[in-house]
């Protein structure tokens, strides 16, 4: 039988019920067929999130300087009244969670927010183990090197252990947007990525032993492959890169109806897409069961949040991420969240959207570099929250959502060239009123929201 929200809250702003326990760390329930959190007082609890929360956000350019920073000391006069003034600014937003990046002091600062911090495990072994020969620097770490396991339990210890037994936690997300195919950094496969990587990599050895498995001998794989050589031996041997012989758009570019008629049009085309998806499976079990792993031996009432997919990945990928995290998480920076919370349903898992936004026109900054829809007002940007987060709350599987970022980027740009208004509030730290009033009317509703889809019957 259905249960209707309660009017209480706990102090987290979950919603009690009679079907729910405090266990005293959040958790995920399903109740009547919808995913929700559970806070650590036992009540029904979506995460309403912001990420950055921090004063000093975004160098400018090349710089040492930081715009927001310098606004905000000369405007509040220290670090520690800024962060008692902006989670009370966020907690009047009912925003009630710190996302990826955020200064969890804030958390601290005389309101009660949750925090759900970064641990970067797998890019940063990338970075602190890739050679000058690294074919794609930090953005994917080699699973199958021996010392990635314990480069991430290390990690691990040294940054979930002092807040073991924090109960605003909600819980770790591993890592951030990693490569898992052709995106907006190379067209390369992963599968190709690891086969090039350098003679005695243990990845490579990995790549290339997966398709010794996939094929009865090496001319089937040559007369797909074609790569000029004589074994898989000189497959994980050969100095001469591993061309491969089929591209294909990025991702989030490609149509299905179009896979589907360029695969049956080539069959040796379509062995080449299942040797790719298939290796990238193999990858993502290991890199999900190590990763999870490292998390749960050090903070075991924490839930494992995923690595925020940038875009909807491999589903032998999605299958993997079910099999290990309590939570799958995701970065949507499209109009719309309905298609992408679709593909994630099928890990069997809630889902909770790490960063979305959109970007105005009218906020005077360059808007050129950037992810995210741009509209002419801030009017428009309002209306464009409302929309998305009310169409990602009618989604069954939902737990959460992160809006990308809590104060503008320069208009120099940040290192990386980024120039955008993402903010809740400008470099000045003057509020977006449009903005915020649409999170305060919409957050104040999304737990009504989000336990009317079984009754309406959306998903």
């Amino acid at each position: 039988m259905t249960q209707s929200l309660s009017t209480a809250a706990t102090r987290w702003g979950g919603r009690r019920d009679s079907r729910l326990h405090a266990a005293g760390f959040f958790r995920t329930a399903c109740l009547d067929g919808v995913w929700w959190l559970v806070d650590p007082d036992g009540g029904r609890w979506l995460s309403k999130g912001v990420n950055t929360v921090r004063i000093d956000q975004d160098r400018a350019g090349d710089s040492d300087r930081v715009p927001y920073a310098e606004a905000c000391l000369a405007k509040y006069g220290s670090a520690e009244a800024w962060r008692r003034a902006a989670a009370a600014r966020l907690r009047s937003w009912g925003v009630n969670t710190l996302g990826a990046w955020s200064d969890e002091q804030v958390a601290a600062a005389g309101t009660t927010l949750a925090i759900a911090p970064l641990l970067d495990l797998g890019q940063k072994f990338a970075f602190s183990f890739a050679g000058p020969a690294e074919p794609w620097g930090d953005a994917f770490p080699d699973v199958f090197d021996p010392r990635f396991e314990a480069f991430a339990r290390q990690r691990a210890l040294d940054l979930c252990s002092p807040y073991r037994d924090e109960a605003a936690v909600v819980g770790w997300f591993v890592d951030n947007e990693l490569r898992w195919g052709p995106d907006w950094r190379g067209r390369d496969e992963l599968l190709t990525l690891y086969l090039n990587l350098p003679v005695g990599r243990p990845g490579r050895a990995g790549a290339a032993e997966h398709l010794r498995r996939r094929y009865a001998d090496f001319a089937a794989f040559e007369a797909v492959w074609r790569t000029g050589l004589s074994s898989f031996a000189a497959v994980a041997e050969s100095p001469a890169p591993i061309v491969q012989p089929f591209p294909r758009l990025a991702i989030y570019d490609r149509d299905a109806a179009d896979e589907a008629t360029l695969n049956r049009v080539c069959p040796d085309r379509a062995t080449f897409v299942g040797d790719c998806d298939s290796f990238s499976g193999e990858v993502a079990e290991r890199y999900f069961a190590v990763t999870t792993a490292a998390v749960r031996a050090v903070a075991p009432n924490h839930l494992v949040l995923g690595c925020r997919f940038h875009f909807p990945p491999q589903r032998e990928v999605v299958a993997a991420a079910g099999r290990h995290l309590d939570v799958v998480s995701f970065n949507c920076y499209a109009a719309e969240p309905l298609t992408a919370i679709a593909t994630y349903a099928a890990a069997a898992k809630p889902a909770l959207i790490g960063e979305f936004s959109v970007r105005g026109d009218d906020a005077g900054l360059p808007n050129t570099r950037g992810a995210s829809p741009r509209v002419a007002t801030q009017a428009e940007r309002a209306a464009a929250f409302g929309r998305f987060v009310t169409a990602a709350l009618g989604q069954p599987t939902l737990v959460g959502y992160h809006w990308f970022e809590h104060a503008d980027q320069p208009a120099e740009g940040r290192p990386d060239g980024e120039n955008s208004n993402y903010g809740t509030v400008t470099i000045a730290d003057a509020v977006y009123a449009e903005l915020t009033a649409a999170m305060t009317t919409t957050n104040a509703s999304a737990d009504a929201l989000h336990a009317g889809t079984r009754a309406s019957g959306v998903t």
